[in-house]
């Protein structure tokens, strides 16, 4: 068991302790304040007073920066408040100076104010009470981003450099490229704390990548979002010349024949030189900078022209020989296009012709049911066979009904009719010297007629099997005719 006197004296620290937690309590501050490089910042200190016991007698403010205290702001009763620190009087003051109320502000605010900051009431009988705050301080720093002017070369070069300059904290940079390059940091810090960052571009330099636009982008804890800001590369390079305007058609006496000196590259072309191999420009040709106009075209114009570009990085030359005719190119192009034309044209129509042939072709087909005929077998081609129809006897005989009778006897009415029908025929066929026959041989007979008698037979787009059509309208059945 322990000592009693070791039991009580841990019980007297904790109740200490407590105590002090109690008292600190009344002393409302906060704990962190963040201030901006330039603005306001406001640090609140409050006294809670529990019991009229309890008197306050000063409110003092004091700065811990580098291990070192210092009094910044003193207010008494009698005496008013006091700023000890020099050049300060003016930055740092009381809100409303009063022994309850003891915010402190602080304008403008300067890096060198960063540190930790007291808030000490005076109290009788209970002693000094305090709260700490931590003003912590932000430098929003300038942004800006250029290109960097260099030659075209084999060798990487820094073409661009964003800089971040007197932020507090560091800025943090990165680049937006399709380009294929890479990025060095590097940072110093300046005299007033705050940190001053930059950042190059670099890529071997080319005429392909001048006029790109690469983008930095620089990254804050006082910007609100990232902030984006483009460059357009500057890659110098020599001229790039080509000679436009010739069309391979200059004969004599054309008149205002022109040539033209094409030329690009960083900085632009701004002076131009026209000559011949032989040396000087023939008389008939005037010079108007990059441009060299013929009034009237001779033999002294067919020559080969040089023109030469020049800017701060470099000279080029590009030729251009001149043939001149004595009459003019014949044009092939509109020939050859009406060549085409008719080719095509052709080929349109026999494409229509043939659809109009097979439009026809199947408008004029048979129908399904109306095929060739085979007399021998008595059935159409699709494999149909037609009604019979004999001669006008059949035509015209009136449908016999046959009421009151069964099947049978109906169908034996039938087969005497078609006898005495049958005699009927061969009785009206001796006047005019026909022999009497059998059908079945009339219809051998017919068949060995051949073509002759079945001219005609699709005049109307039906074929008859008994019956042959007449010029004159009239039907004449087959078993009625011989030769």
């Amino acid at each position: 068991m322990g000592k009693p006197g070791s039991s009580c004296a841990s019980a007297c620290l904790f109740f200490c302790c407590l105590l002090s937690v109690l008292l600190a309590q009344r002393v409302k501050v906060l704990h962190e304040v963040t201030g901006y490089m330039g603005k306001e910042v406001v640090l609140p200190c409050n006294f809670a007073t529990t019991t009229p016991d309890i008197k306050v007698s000063q409110v003092t403010w004091v700065k811990e920066a580098g291990g070192r205290k210092q009094n910044v702001a003193v207010y008494h009763p009698e005496h008013g408040p006091s700023y000890p620190m020099k050049g300060n009087q003016s930055r740092i003051q009381f809100r409303t100076p009063s022994l309850e109320d003891a915010t402190l502000i602080i304008k403008p605010l300067l890096l060198m104010d960063e540190g930790t900051y007291t808030c000490e009431f005076a109290t009788y009988p209970l002693g000094n009470e305090d709260g700490v705050t931590s003003l912590t301080i932000l430098a929003s720093p300038t942004n800006t981003a250029e290109a960097k002017e260099v030659k075209i070369g084999n060798t990487e070069q820094p073409v661009a450099v964003c800089t971040s300059a007197h932020g507090k904290p560091p800025a943090r940079i990165t680049w937006q490229s399709a380009l294929n390059g890479n990025a060095s940091l590097s940072q110093v810090t300046n005299a007033d704390g705050t940190v001053t960052v930059a950042s190059q571009y670099s890529l071997v330099p080319t005429k392909e990548a001048d006029g790109q636009c690469i983008t930095c982008i620089v990254q804050h804890e006082t910007l609100t979002q990232p902030e984006s800001i483009p460059v357009t590369l500057s890659i110098l390079y020599p001229p790039v010349v080509s000679i436009e305007g010739y069309d391979n058609n200059w004969y004599l006496s054309r008149s205002e024949a022109t040539l033209t000196c094409s030329a690009r590259g960083n900085p632009a072309p701004s002076q131009f030189l026209w000559s011949t191999p032989s040396g000087p420009l023939p008389s008939s040709v005037e010079v108007q900078g990059d441009r060299l106009v013929v009034r009237n075209v001779d033999t002294s114009v067919n020559t080969t022209f040089i023109c030469q570009a020049t800017n701060r990085v470099g000279q080029v030359s590009a030729e251009q020989a001149v043939f001149v005719r004595d009459q003019p190119a014949k044009r092939q192009s509109g020939s050859s296009g009406a060549l085409v034309g008719s080719i095509v044209g052709g080929i349109l129509a026999l494409v229509i012709l043939g659809a109009v042939v097979v439009f026809v072709f199947y408008r004029r087909r048979p129908r399904a049911n109306k095929g060739s005929y085979d007399p021998k077998t008595r059935v159409f081609g699709n494999g149909t066979a037609p009604p019979l129809v004999r001669d006008f006897t059949e035509l015209d005989r009136p449908l016999r009904a046959a009421p009151g009778r069964g099947r049978e006897e109906y169908d034996n009415y039938e087969e005497e009719d078609e006898e005495e029908e049958e005699e009927e025929r061969e009785e009206r066929l001796q006047p005019y010297g026909y022999p009497s026959r059998r059908l079945e041989d009339e219809e051998e007979r017919y068949d060995q007629l051949g073509p002759m008698l079945r001219m005609g037979s699709s005049c109307h787009g039906y074929e008859y099997d008994d019956m042959e059509s007449q010029h004159d309208g009239s039907i004449i059945s087959k078993t009625a005719v011989y030769v």
